[in-house]
């Protein structure tokens, strides 16, 4: 089959990928004709893993091309499967509006971006209004993005659900044809109309967030009563109605597509009349969250900051990831700053980001080693759970540390054995 993907998003170009790998014909549409010269050349703008390989693969077996952004698509296309932006639903529109109508071409709309709920229903009335009169048949449906950043390329061929949205029958078995290459295991697509598929994936990641603000708050109050918060999650975990999935705390959440998302289940809310009074306490928390160990760092040395060193490391919004969007370490970072404290940084791969959002600053020193930021260190922020970080060489990272304070954001040491190593440990809720 021969499909035109449009966007430069993750959701595009792993969507591109994957439907090239299983023999269909696939132009990706890209704004950034710099960024199509890459990823010919296997330099791809995410470090997704296995991503440029895939990319690599299926452009050298001829599957795989690329044309603009504004380009039509292929002559023997049918299928338009937009993952732009978020804020790029006007020139998704400006897409559908100059699809080719020659005669018998029928067209199938997939929207796989993040609009806002009810667009895939815009776009299928643009579509209608396009093809109206002629010999088209059209549709437009919803397939919403569930990828993971880190594990996007199994997300999308081993899914575990797809939610696809369409009362039409036809453009209902043309997409389950191109996903059935990543279906065979069990059918994983769930059925529903566009608008529920829209909102089901916002309320999902709605979900996911009050839970982890949910855990946040009770790691809080597990430091005032002198309980562990570990061992609550695994009693917690242990009960079948709630499992134990995004039941570890820590110094909050970021990310530009996690965040975006509840933000937006909480304004559709707020345009339906209602108040999302519990979205709006979700994100307050972890808002709050942000700053939990900038506190603890506060209390140790009793409000004494400015001409300190503190060391940093992880400043990704999670591990595998080179985006700070929305990263607990950015408000972290400015409330630092504001102290006079100087900052010493490590992250496998995201200080180019950080150097950018940062910018020249005396306060801010980037290292490529993470014992070299800990060098004269007054206190060692864990923020971002790189695995890297899991066992470090405590012995050489007290000896280089002006004074061996541990402030473990994410909870990924043993409280009991760091203390016996010599160093003063504070983690989210832990004893």
């Amino acid at each position: 089959m021969n499909l035109d993907v449009y966007g430069d998003t993750l959701c595009a170009l792993v969507s591109a990928a994957a439907l090239a790998s299983s023999g269909n014909t696939v132009r990706l549409h890209l704004a950034d004709a710099q960024m199509a010269d890459g990823l010919r050349t296997g330099n791809c703008p995410y470090r997704e893993p296995g991503l440029a390989a895939m990319i690599a693969e299926q452009v050298q077996a001829k599957r795989l091309d690329f044309a603009g952004i504004t380009d039509l698509p292929g002559e023997r296309s049918a299928v338009v499967w937009l993952a732009l932006s978020p804020d790029l639903l006007h020139e998704a529109h400006g897409i559908i509006q100059q699809l080719p109508l020659n005669a018998g071409r029928d067209w199938l709309v997939v929207n796989q971006s993040t609009f806002p709920v009810g667009s895939t229903e815009a776009l299928q009335a643009s579509l209608q209004a396009r093809c109206a009169g002629g010999q088209n048949t059209c549709a437009a449906v919803s397939l919403p993005d569930l990828l993971t950043e880190g594990d996007a390329i199994a997300g999308f061929m081993r899914a575990d659900r797809w939610l696809l949205g369409t009362d039409v029958d036809w453009a209902r078995n043309l997409v389950s044809e191109l996903l059935r290459p990543f279906n065979r295991r069990r059918n994983a697509i769930m059925l529903m109309q566009p608008r529920e598929a829209e909102f089901t994936k916002l309320a999902i990641n709605g979900m996911l967030a009050t839970r982890l603000s949910y855990m946040n708050d009770m790691a809080n109050l597990a430091d005032n009563l002198n309980v562990d918060i570990d061992r609550v999650r695994q009693g917690m975990g242990a009960d079948k109605r709630i499992g134990d999935a995004y039941l570890y705390p820590g110094c909050g959440f970021g990310g530009q597509a996690f965040s975006r998302d509840v933000m937006s289940l909480a304004s559709t809310l707020q345009h339906s009349g209602m108040q999302p009074q519990l979205l709006d306490q979700v994100l307050q928390i972890n808002e709050r969250q942000k700053e939990v160990l900038f506190r603890k760092l506060w209390e140790r040395y009793g409000t004494h900051l400015r001409g300190r060193k503190v060391a940093m490391w992880g400043v990704a919004f999670k591990p595998t990831s080179t985006r700070i969007d929305n990263a607990p370490s950015l408000k972290l970072l400015e409330a630092l700053w504001a102290q006079g404290v100087e900052v010493h940084v490590h992250d496998p791969r995201a200080l180019p980001a950080l150097a950018e959002w940062a910018g020249e600053r005396d306060d801010l020193v980037l290292h490529d080693d993470p014992y070299e930021a800990a060098d004269g260190a007054d206190a060692l922020m864990l923020v971002t759970e790189w695995k890297a970080y899991w066992s470090p060489d405590l012995a050489r990272l007290k000896a280089v540390m002006n004074t061996p304070v541990l402030l473990d954001g994410r909870n990924v040491w043993e409280p009991a054995f760091i203390k016996e190593c010599g160093f003063e440990y504070y983690g989210i809720g832990r004893r």
